[in-house]
């Protein structure tokens, strides 16, 4: 298995990149020191919507984007993206990709296991990744069932930023 990599900022970073782009429906793949990311169009609830949809793009040429971040592409990314969030206070929304990402990745983190690929629709995920065994393993999952996690993260996040306060104040 290749190096431990630290998902919860990485995904994170990749996170911000693709809201920048306006981008919430993509699959995302992992080889070894880079991320290969697709956008997907955003499946429409009526017939005629999609029709307008396809239309719409055949005639434009539009294509879902693709984006390629190498591990130092990532970094920059996540040092930038912690120079945006000067508000310490503020509550992170957890319906956001990047926290969405995050969540996900302290999820991998935590079973210490090696992403392989991400596939996010609007309302859910499937995970394939490689436990230490070397086991492939793919999980569906509702974007929901991660709430939780989010909500401990968050709390810990305040903790650590109140006791770096508290340090500070000495």
């Amino acid at each position: 298995m290749a190096a431990t990599r630290r998902y919860d900022e990485d995904l994170r970073a990749i996170g911000q990149a693709l809201e920048a782009r306006d981008v919430s429906v993509f699959e995302l793949k992992r080889l070894t020191d880079w991320y290969i990311i697709n956008s997907m169009p955003e499946q429409t609830e009526s017939v005629r919507s999609k029709l307008w949809q396809w239309f719409g793009q055949s005639r434009s040429g539009s294509s879902p984007e693709a984006l390629t971040l190498g591990l130092a592409d990532v970094e920059k990314l996540s040092q930038a993206g912690r120079a945006r969030r000067s508000e310490p206070d503020q509550l992170p929304n957890v319906h956001s990709v990047s926290n969405s990402l995050r969540t996900i990745g302290a999820y991998l983190d935590s079973k210490e296991v090696e992403l392989l690929e991400l596939h996010k629709r609007r309302i859910s995920i499937t995970l394939s990744y490689r436990d230490k065994a070397g086991q492939e393993h793919k999980e569906d999952r509702a974007i929901s069932s991660f709430n939780n996690l989010f909500k401990e993260l968050y709390g810990k996040r305040g903790q650590t930023q109140k006791n770096s306060a508290m340090q500070e104040s000495k």
